[in-house]
Parts: C-alpha cells; sequence; structure tokens
C-alpha cells in the first residue's frame, strides 16, 4: 500500500488531506493547553480554598484546632493544598511534555510537507513541459508534411503543363524536395521528442511521484504516530500523580480515622471545667414556725414583703442552675426567711442553702445593690480599671473559674520555664565562648561578651522571679479548688447565676470583651475567695471600707467557708457593711479579720451618722 502508486493522480487532495493533518495536531495542541489552563485555575482555587480556612495565627481559632475533629480538618486543608500540587505538576508536565514538543513537532513537519510539495510540483512542471515539447514538435511535423505534399502536387502540376518552361519545372522540383526533407527532418525531431517525454513520463509516474508521495506518506504516519503518543503521555501524566493523589486521600481518610470523639469531649471538659460542683438539693424550709430574724432597714425581703416562696420549688429545681431559673422564682429564692437560731439552722452555712447567703463576693443580688457597690466594693474598682485597658484580662487571670486559672497559670509557668531554659543555654554558649577567647585572644576579644552575659543574668532574674510570682498563683488557686462537697456544689449554681447578673450590672460596652466568654466585671465573681492583698500594686494603698456601726453576736458561728468570719456569743464587733437581703453581714474584728456572718446571729447597730453618709452613696452610684 502506497501513496505513490495508488494516488499517483491525488496530488492536490494529498496536499488537502496533510494540511487537514496539521490542522488537526494544532487543534490538540490548543486542547492541551486549554487542559493545562485549567488545572493551573484549579490548583490556584484549591490553594486559595486551603488558605482561606487555614486558622489565623495569633487568633482564638489556633484553640480551636485542639480538637481531634479541627485537627483532621486542618490535616485535610493540607493535604488539599498537596493535592492542588499535583494538578500544578500535571500542567507543567503537560506543557513541557506535549505543548512544546508538539508545537516545535508541527513547525518542523510545516518544513517538511513544504518541501515535499515543493519537489511533487517541480515534477509536474517538468514532465508539463515535456508535454509542451511534444507537442510542438509535433505541431511542427505535421506543417512540414502538409506543406511536402502541397509542394509536390505544384511540381506535378507544372511538369504536367506544356506551357511552362523547364526552369520553372525544375524549380518547382527543388521546392518540392526540399519540403519533403524538412517533413523528414520534423518527423525525427518528432520521433525523438516523444521517446524523450515517454521516458520522463513514466520516470515521472513511475519513479519521481511515488518517490515524492511516499515521503509525503511517511510524513503523514508519523504525524499520526506522534499526535498518539502525545495522548499517550496525556494519560501517562495524569496517571503519574495518582499514586500521590491518592496518598493525599489517604492521609485524609487517616485524619478522618483519628477524629476521636471521647478525647474531643474531653478537651471541652479541660477547656470549660470551672472547678464547681452543681448546686445540690434544696432544704425545705419551714414557714410555720415564728421568725426570728433581726434584719437591717435596707434589707430586701422587708421591701418585698412576705416573700412569695413555694414550698413545692426545692424539689423541682433539684440539679437546675441559676441562670435558667426566672427572675420571679430566682428572687423568690434570694428574699426566702431563715429559720433563726437556736439552735443554729441548717441554712446558718453560707454554703448550705443555694438561696440563702452564700461566700463573699459570690452573693447574688438585685441591679439596684450591684450598682451600689460602685462606690464601696473593691472588685468594682477591678471593672473600671478593665474598661481603661480595653478589657484585657488581670496578670493573675483572676477574671477566670479556678479551673481554668489553675490551667492558665500552669500554661504560663511553663512558658516561662521555657524562657529561662532558652537564656540560660545561650549564656553557656556566650561562656564557652569566653573561655575560647581567653584561651586564644587571637579569635575576638573575651570583654566583648561581657555585656550580653550581663544581660542574660539579668534576664534570667527576671524570669525567675515572674515563675515564682505565678507559681504562687497558682499554689494559691491550687489550694483553693472545693472539695466535692454538698457546699460546694451549691457554689457552683450560685456562681453560674452571678455570672449572669455581672455582665448585666457593668457597663453595657464591656459585653463585647474580645477576651470570650467572660469579662472584667465576672472577674471579681470569680475572685470571691481572693483577699485584697491578691489585687494589683495600684490597688493596694485603697483605704478599708469604713464602720457604720457595730454589732453583738446573739449566737456563736463557726465560719468555716472562705469570706466568713467565726464569732463567739456576746462578743462585740464593727459592722462595715449591712445586709443587702441576702441574710448576710459584713463585719470587722480588727484591721486583718473581716467577714461575713449571718444576719440572724447579729443584733446590728447602726451609727445613724455614718449609715446616712453610706445611703448617700448609695444614692450617687444609683
Amino acid at each position: 500500500m502506497s501513496w505513490g502508486t495508488e494516488l499517483w493522480d491525488q496530488f492536490d487532495n494529498l496536499e488537502k488531506h496533510t494540511q487537514w493533518g496539521i490542522d488537526v495536531l494544532e487543534k490538540y495542541i490548543k486542547f492541551v493547553k486549554e487542559r493545562t489552563e485549567i488545572e493551573l485555575s484549579y490548583a490556584k482555587q484549591l490553594r486559595n480554598l486551603s488558605k482561606k480556612y487555614q486558622p489565623k495565627k495569633n487568633s482564638k481559632e489556633e484553640e480551636e484546632y485542639r480538637y481531634t475533629s479541627t485537627r483532621a480538618f486542618l490535616a485535610t486543608l493540607n493535604e488539599m493544598n498537596d493535592y492542588a500540587g499535583q494538578h500544578e505538576v500535571i500542567s507543567e508536565n503537560m506543557t513541557s511534555l506535549i505543548t512544546g514538543e508538539l508545537t516545535r513537532y508541527v513547525q518542523e513537519l510545516k518544513q517538511e510537507r513544504k518541501s515535499h510539495f515543493h519537489d511533487g510540483r517541480k515534477a509536474q512542471q517538468h514532465i508539463e513541459t515535456c508535454w509542451k515539447q511534444l507537442e510542438a514538435s509535433k505541431r511542427r511535423f505535421e506543417r512540414d508534411c502538409k506543406e511536402a505534399d502541397r509542394a509536390q502536387q505544384y511540381f506535378e502540376k507544372m511538369d504536367a503543363d506544356i506551357n511552362v518552361t523547364k526552369a520553372d519545372v525544375e524549380k518547382a522540383r527543388q521546392q518540392a524536395q526540399l519540403r519533403h526533407q524538412m517533413a523528414e527532418d520534423s518527423k525525427a525531431e518528432y520521433s525523438s521528442t516523444l521517446q524523450k517525454f515517454n521516458s520522463e513520463q513514466h520516470d515521472h509516474y513511475y519513479t519521481h511521484i511515488p518517490n515524492i508521495f511516499q515521503k509525503i506518506q511517511e510524513m503523514e504516519e508519523r504525524r499520526i504516530v506522534r499526535i498518539g503518543e502525545s495522548m499517550k503521555t496525556f494519560a501517562e501524566v495524569d496517571r503519574q500523580v495518582i499514586p500521590i493523589i491518592g496518598k493525599c486521600l489517604d492521609e485524609i481518610t487517616k485524619a478522618a480515622e483519628s477524629i476521636d470523639h471521647k478525647n474531643d469531649s474531653q478537651l471541652v471538659i479541660e477547656a470549660f471545667k470551672s472547678g464547681f460542683e452543681p448546686p445540690g438539693d434544696i432544704d425545705f424550709e419551714d414557714f410555720t414556725q415564728p421568725m426570728k430574724r433581726t434584719v437591717s432597714e435596707s434589707s430586701l425581703s422587708n421591701s418585698r414583703g412576705d416573700g412569695k416562696s413555694e414550698p413545692k420549688f426545692g424539689g423541682k429545681s433539684k440539679g437546675k442552675l441559676w441562670p435558667f431559673i426566672k427572675k420571679n422564682k430566682l428572687m423568690s429564692l434570694l428574699t426566702s426567711p431563715h429559720q433563726p437560731p437556736p439552735p443554729p439552722p441548717a441554712s446558718a452555712s453560707p454554703s448550705a442553702v443555694p438561696n440563702g447567703p452564700q461566700s463573699p463576693k459570690q452573693q447574688k443580688e438585685p441591679l439596684s445593690h450591684r450598682f451600689n457597690e460602685f462606690m464601696t466594693s473593691k472588685p468594682k474598682i477591678h471593672c473600671f480599671r478593665s474598661l481603661k485597658r480595653g478589657g484585657a484580662g488581670p496578670e493573675d487571670f483572676s477574671n477566670l473559674p479556678p479551673e481554668q486559672r489553675r490551667k492558665k497559670l500552669q500554661q504560663k509557668v511553663d512558658e516561662l520555664n521555657k524562657d529561662i531554659q532558652k537564656e540560660m543555654d545561650q549564656r553557656d554558649a556566650l561562656t564557652k565562648m569566653k573561655d575560647v577567647y581567653i584561651k586564644n585572644p587571637q579569635m575576638g576579644d573575651a570583654a566583648s561578651v561581657d555585656h550580653r552575659l550581663a544581660e542574660l543574668g539579668q534576664n534570667i532574674e527576671k524570669l525567675r522571679l515572674e515563675v515564682q510570682k505565678f507559681e504562687g498563683w497558682l499554689a494559691e488557686v491550687e489550694g483553693r479548688l472545693p472539695l466535692r462537697t454538698d457546699q460546694a456544689r451549691r457554689q457552683s449554681g450560685l456562681y453560674e447565676a452571678q455570672n449572669t447578673a455581672a455582665v448585666n450590672s457593668c457597663a453595657q460596652d464591656r459585653e463585647s470583651s474580645p477576651d470570650g466568654s467572660y469579662t472584667e466585671e465576672q472577674s471579681q465573681e470569680t475572685e470571691m475567695k481572693v483577699p485584697a492583698t491578691d489585687f494589683d500594686d495600684e490597688f493596694d494603698d485603697e483605704e478599708p471600707l469604713p464602720t457604720i456601726g457595730t454589732c453583738k453576736a446573739l449566737y456563736t458561728f463557726e465560719g468555716q467557708n472562705e469570706g466568713t468570719i467565726s464569732v463567739a456569743e456576746g462578743e462585740m464587733l464593727y459592722v462595715i457593711e449591712e445586709d443587702k437581703g441576702d441574710g448576710w453581714t459584713r463585719i470587722r474584728r480588727n484591721e486583718d479579720e473581716e467577714g461575713y456572718v449571718p444576719t440572724s446571729y447579729v443584733e446590728v447597730y447602726l451609727d445613724k451618722n455614718a449609715k446616712d453618709v453610706y445611703k448617700s452613696l448609695q444614692k450617687i452610684s444609683e
């Protein structure tokens, strides 16, 4: 099967067909180029997608990636980034192995095709020239033959005419002979030209054209083979990255399988555990017995009247957290009367009754009393300080619940220890360098590192002081974490309710505090057991609360909870904060001893002048 023998007369069609083959190759090149652009665009979009959902540095999102599910998602994002890289590899390989190679091949193919068809046209022109020569020789031979016949006929006519002279007859005879000779010459030339043409035509159709068409056929077949190889390469480029893409998908599957719901649940506990216990059962209060409770003039229970409390509420509220109790029920709990001693009732202990008095700074108060403390309560100054600092938390993390505070302090201690170790490593390295300089003065001046060593020593000392400070706070918190007792459970329920009240009582713009779930107002609720010495140095010089009267202990009270103070029956003490309706009065024994006692355990004698000043401050704060 050869184009030279089968298609010897299809020169024009072969020219069109080979041009169509080049067009197909260029179309395939364009297709591959568009595929590479799509791969690049897809890879770029995948990278942008992965980058979009990557956690931002130094943001709250980084804390969320400690959970196994979010870590698996992060691993998925990283694998998608690698997945996008494989698509870039596909684009690069297709560009270099297919697009670039085929583009160069097309240029070479066009040049080769042009050369072959140029030779074909040249051969055709040559055979056409031979044909024209043959035609010219043939016409000349024909013309000479006709003229020889006419000359012969004229001679015979002259010879037969008796009136014509011999000279004329001779002349006619010579002319006839000349024409015959010319005809013979034309015949010989025509014969020679015909033989030559036949030879050239044979060579043209059996040698030259077949050779040229064979070359064109080989060129076209190479083009077909080349485009087939390119298609194989097209598939092979994809196949080469399949194992890597498979590994990416395997890693995504592995990350998904690494998700541990139990571990994530434990992390939630560690992240939000407050360290308190849930509230326990509320004791039944028998209102059928006469009340012998002494309260101050500003007691909330007096202003509320007979205090509407449902006996059935205690049973229904088991296990509930106070933030979810309706307001009227909460106020009923807060204003419920307590059974007076003697003997001391079960509600005498501040933590024994959830709706009764609690430990200091943890009491649930109406909104008006919360504002009254702006002028008298030290933690309220802490609230204003957070406004001045833009809502930043205190250094000792006192704005957090005990368990969270302990973890933050431990984390801070670990970070400081790492910093100390880095500084010590640098100091050791400089010390070795100094020893080398001392032994080999030509290598450097030993005194040049003294200044840096001194700086490192100072830094280490500062960091150690910081560690001691945070370790002190940490030891304090670890010593104050509540035991799993009924009292601790009641404090936990009250703590949740106080968080809600704290947000409402402080300035409203504080609600957008950047530290997340806690604001600075809540820090005073969390610091219910922290003495005044735990505040920042700027508040150390604040004067203590003034006395507003005296009181006499009617019964002996053992202050076992923090914030309370023990008193003996008949003991006289100073009153520094009267009962606000929660059943507790704040008293002072001396400059170092103050705390809360049940109002029903003492008889209060308020100083009128001090009371008027106290009330005026309350009105100003309201």
